[in-house]
């Protein structure tokens, strides 16, 4: 197929698939832009059910990585890569060290890093086929690691600067809804608690939502519910695409402020929250602390600098927030408008020049190591 056919393809730059025979598996790495410096985005394992969805997501992926690392004035484009690993049980290093491969194909044009579905030690092993490849173990006091809990702390300080703004209250007593707990959402919810917020949190794993709730002294409730409950905030952790034309009528909170790319379905859902009285807050301006805390990584900061660069997320925030308000539009709209510009992509074509329509083969051949 031809992924400019695909409404999310964006003039990206560059999409291929790969095809792990001996494995069973496939990987897709998007970059859609170098206007800033190589592409960054992190590499989401996830049980695609046919490639289509998946090429979906890794261009609204990578789209999004693109429009984060400009508005946190990172040197990087955007990027970002997808793996469909094979049903059952399979071999994870060989995994992980096929998709190095994949990854150095690039030629440094794309770096990786974790994401929901990866670890560090994925990345480890990631480390062994390419240089172009950042989360891993830190060294000394330099940033290194894990970025999630960077990212936790940046939308933790972004609810408390939007709380601020638009209810004029501090988070102690507050009302939070988190929606999905993994390694972020699992984050903040300590964060919250450990401020004086009431937390309420779903996931679609029991399980896993129970082990959190019990971590934190947070409530449970029913996935389905989680968005209508009566809060100050609703945090959407979870997958990308929650708000969207079902669920925009039934949220119950004044703020929504999260950790989920890709939040908004279309960008017309923007407009809609606005309209409704809902305070959005543009996703990757409030989750950029984990690719900050990665290009600290490869620059060799210091962990406190690191800090002090996700410190000024809730800065950000509040600037786009005070423009739509002048400007009457909603700060969804803000962000994009200042995300493409600082991409080159700010008037039609501008920019794009660059951009090679590449296709995308429905059978795809095998990655050469």
């Amino acid at each position: 197929m031809d992924v400019s056919d695909i409404p999310d393809f964006d003039a990206h730059e560059d999409v291929r698939v790969f095809e792990f025979d001996e494995l069973g598996a496939r990987a897709i790495i998007a970059v859609h832009s170098t206007w800033r410096g190589p592409a960054a985005g992190g590499c989401r394992v996830w049980a695609y059910p046919q490639l289509a969805p998946a090429l979906t997501d890794a261009l609204r992926l990578s789209r999004g990585m693109s429009y984060k690392n400009a508005l946190a004035d990172l040197p990087f484009g955007g990027g970002k890569a997808v793996i469909i690993p094979p049903a059952g049980g399979f071999d994870r290093r060989a995994l992980f060290a096929a998709f190095g491969r994949a990854v150095e194909s690039f030629g440094g044009r794309y770096i990786t890093a974790e994401d929901v579905g990866s670890n560090v030690a994925d990345m480890q092993i990631v480390a062994t086929q390419t240089r172009h490849v950042g989360g891993l173990p830190p060294k000394g006091g330099q940033a290194g690691g894990d970025p999630s809990p960077w990212t936790a702390l940046g939308v933790f300080l972004s609810i408390q600067a939007a709380m601020k703004w638009r209810l004029g209250r501090p988070l102690n007593g507050a009302k939070v809804t988190v929606q999905g707990v993994g390694a972020v959402g699992a984050d903040l919810c300590r964060r919250l608690v450990e401020a004086g917020a009431e937390v309420t949190l779903a996931d679609v794993d029991a399980t896993r939502a129970q082990a959190v709730a019990e971590r934190t002294s947070a409530y449970v409730a029913d996935p389905k519910d989680i968005h209508r409950l009566d809060a100050d905030v609703f945090a959407p952790c979870a997958l990308g695409a929650g708000l969207n034309a079902m669920t925009i009528g039934e949220i119950g909170p004044a703020i929504i402020c999260g950790a989920a790319n890709n939040q908004l379905a279309n960008a017309t859902i923007g407009e809609a929250l606005c309209r409704r009285g809902k305070l959005y807050c543009p996703d990757y301006v409030v989750n950029a602390g984990g690719i900050i805390a990665v290009h600290g990584e490869g620059a060799g900061d210091p962990v406190a600098q690191v800090a002090e660069k996700v410190a000024a997320i809730p800065g950000r925030l509040v600037g786009i927030l005070k423009t739509a308000e002048r400007s009457c539009l909603s700060p969804a709209a803000v962000a994009d408008r200042m995300a493409r510009d600082r991409i080159g992509r700010g008037r039609p074509g501008k920019g794009e020049a660059r951009a090679e329509r590449k296709t995308v083969l429905a059978e795809p051949g095998p990655i050469r190591g």
